[in-house]
């Protein structure tokens, strides 16, 4: 392996060096050149300093190991497949098929979200390639995004079957193995493991797929950890409410905390996804359409004029959009707050025992008074003037958005109010 003018290795065994693919924490990856066999392949280089590490080296080397003697094992559409690996004094690496469409991470952003049914395709692809896996005895253990590459489409491979465990063999019995957002409780409590916790966590990637957020999240590793093993987390549908109550039945199951809950093999989970499939409940081409309707109609709002694209996605996924005629009184007066709304189009007025205090129009924000002052209870009325689109944010939904999302809302509270103080201080300059 010795280095080329641009910095890369000319040559890895027989094979080209075309380009780096991306380096982790122990191997680097590089898109590499068959040219016996006339095609691109990628390779995975182990790193010796890091296999020589006093204290994780001979975990990495343990991991790199069971991913090489792979080769040859798995065989199947939906997994990488593994051609050869090589172990030298000098070098070791593994040959792998190269998968050109990169990874799923990319679509785990609430603004780059896939249509639902593409979502269920690709959830079902996974168990099927899982399930074979399983009955060669192997256990993924690190099912996540960025081991679930795209070939084109809703078409995928599982790579990286490093961490997994084996039924054959305790070769890789190595404990605090995975990404924490990923593990199942058994995972985390360190319980013998089996299939089961690659359900949990696909049914994790699948909730992520489907609403951009994950199901359990905090400020660090062990808040995770806590929530995955002690709180319930929100259907995905409260994050985007066009999915289906079916799917959210499913990925319910998927994750559930107690194995007794989950779904006991792949062939029940592949089976619930494909029912979805057959029996037509999902029917995105239209919501995905009114969806960038209403994304479109958001960007113009002024109340929404400093989020970003992200945050905006995520209040299309939280929010609620009402047509509202004339003449019907939205809030009163000292019933329970729970919500505040944005005007799409429209007017509304704000009176108080009889008296008009405001008139607000499209862009403008009613109802948040009780949300920033934390009061139970209304402080006027609101009516709609002429027929209005409601934007509507239910408080217990705000309280869950991410920490920029929250900021933008904050940011937008704050400008809104400043700017109502200072109509009525000129209001009053001219009374």
């Amino acid at each position: 392996m010795s280095p080329s003018a641009t910095g890369l290795p000319e040559r890895i065994g027989r094979y080209r060096v075309l380009a780096s693919l991306g380096r982790g924490a122990t191997s680097e990856v590089y898109l590499c050149r068959d040219d016996a066999a006339g095609r691109d392949i990628a390779i995975k280089v182990a790193y010796p300093p890091r296999l020589a590490d006093a204290e994780r080296g001979r975990v990495y080397w343990k991991l790199f190991i069971a991913e090489a003697s792979l080769a040859g094992r798995l065989s199947h559409p939906n997994i990488v497949h593994i051609y050869e690996s090589v172990l030298g004094d000098d070098v070791s690496y593994i040959v792998m098929e190269f998968v050109p469409g990169g990874t799923l991470e990319q679509y785990c952003r609430p603004e780059n979200l896939l249509p639902i049914d593409k979502v269920v395709e690709i959830i079902f692809k996974c168990t099927r390639a899982l399930d074979h896996a399983h009955r060669a005895g192997l256990t993924h253990r690190d099912i996540k995004p960025a081991n679930i590459l795209i070939v084109e489409g809703a078409d995928i491979k599982i790579s990286d079957f490093g961490a997994a465990i084996s039924s054959v063999g305790d070769t890789t019995q190595v404990s605090g193995i995975g990404s924490p957002a990923y593990m199942s409780p058994q995972q985390i409590k360190e319980h013998p493991l089996d299939h089961r916790t690659d359900i949990y966590s696909l049914g994790v990637v699948m909730y992520q797929l489907l609403t951009g957020v994950l199901p359990f999240s905090g400020r660090n590793n062990f808040a995770v950890m806590y929530q995955i093993t002690s709180v319930e987390p929100p259907p995905p549908s409260a994050h985007r409410r066009m999915i289906p109550a079916a799917l959210d039945r499913i990925v319910k199951r998927a994750i559930a905390k107690d194995l007794d809950d989950r779904y006991a093999t792949w062939d029940e989970f592949s089976f619930d996804l494909a029912d979805t499939m057959r029996s037509g409940v999902l029917a995105p081409s239209e919501h995905e359409k009114l969806d960038a309707e209403r994304f479109a109609t958001l960007r113009k709002l002024a109340f929404f004029a400093e989020f970003g694209e992200a945050e905006l996605w995520e209040v299309m996924r939280m929010s609620s959009w009402e047509d509202v005629p004339a003449g019907v009184t939205l809030m009163r007066e000292s019933e329970p707050a729970d919500r505040l709304c944005v005007l799409a189009a429209g007017n509304v007025k704000v009176t108080k025992g009889g008296k008009l205090l405001n008139v607000l129009g499209a862009g403008e924000c009613f109802g948040e008074l009780a949300q920033v002052a934390g009061r139970d209870e209304r402080s006027a009325d609101v009516a709609t003037t002429v027929p209005s689109r409601l934007v509507t944010v239910r408080y217990e939904a705000l309280a869950r958005v991410s920490d920029a999302c929250r900021v933008r809302f904050e940011h937008a509270f704050t400008k809104m109010l400043a700017e109502r103080l200072l109509l009525s201080n000129q209001r009053l300059e001219k009374t």
